[in-house]
């Protein structure tokens, strides 16, 4: 029997959900011809979907989460097989590894992290930051954006840890009706459990991890911690151990100086009734 084609999971998201199914069933110790008679595909068509050379459908998808017991990972990453990706090549593997990720530490820098934005900030945001770029082409980003949040409302969302200056929420990015529906998301976000979010007040003036965003990604598998930092128009990820040592440190800093989380939530609320009269005035 030849042995399986070598995947490269980075070339497209259908390769990466294909390398996903492929160790999954492995560890299962499956043949393709079994899982296939498990969940009502041919082994051909289990082959082709590794190999990212077809698409699976949303059944595929299920029928694979239930009979791995995989806690709904496939029916997860399953929209993004048909999505345009509209990320930039330096955040597409970060992109990735977010919906199988256990546990993202983030700090947005200026910025509300990704996950926790509403379509309306993000608009604001891509505008700015792309001001020769087509409005059909910053509705994609928003929409791929977006389309990233699924993550949060399956049953095995990653913990979620957040911090957040205090001018990430007083700049009225967009406009106060735009900062106030988001400050109000954000807090449904912390109400409902989904992130922990922690304000660093601008009163302690500096801290460890000015000067640019940075995420951790931590996961259940035996996948390595990874770091993802980020610039106005660069990003790198790595998991480099003793760099995603150094920078777990600068985070855990930071985190330090912040205002608990019950404080927290209490200072988003009262800005986003700041932002809110400023609106209605």
């Amino acid at each position: 029997m030849p042995s399986p084609r070598e995947l490269d999971p980075s070339e497209s998201f259908a390769a990466f959900f294909g390398n996903e199914v492929r160790q999954w069933r492995t560890r299962a110790k499956l043949s393709q011809e079994r899982l296939g008679d498990l969940i009502g595909y041919t082994g051909s068509l289990v082959g082709q979907v590794e190999t990212g050379k077809r698409r699976a459908t949303l059944e595929f998808a299920q029928e694979v989460d239930r009979h791995l017991e995989a806690d709904g990972l496939f029916v997860r990453l399953w929209p993004h097989l048909g999505a345009r990706r509209q990320f930039p090549d330096y955040f597409e593997s970060y992109a990735k590894l977010e919906p199988i990720a256990s546990e993202i530490r983030d700090y947005g820098g200026p910025f509300i992290p990704g996950l926790g934005q509403t379509d309306r900030y993000a608009r604001h945001l891509f505008l700015t930051a792309n001001r020769f770029t087509s409005d059909e082409e910053i509705e994609e980003k928003v929409s791929a954006r977006i389309e990233r949040q699924a993550i949060l409302l399956g049953p095995t969302c990653p913990m979620l840890w957040w911090l957040v200056d205090e001018d990430a929420l007083r700049r009225p990015m967009g406009g106060h009706g735009v900062m106030a529906e988001q400050l109000r998301h954000l807090s449904s976000l912390i109400r409902s459990r989904t992130a922990v979010v922690q304000v660093i007040p601008v009163k302690h003036g500096s801290h460890s991890l000015l000067g640019g965003a940075m995420a951790l990604m931590s996961f259940h598998d035996s996948r390595p911690d990874v770091l993802y930092t980020e610039g106005p128009h660069s990003g790198l990820m790595q998991d480099d151990p003793d760099t995603v040592r150094k920078h777990a440190v600068s985070y855990d800093l930071a985190r330090a100086t912040a205002l608990t989380s019950e404080a927290s939530l209490s200072l988003i609320e009262q800005v986003a009734e700041e932002h809110g009269h400023h609106d209605r005035a």
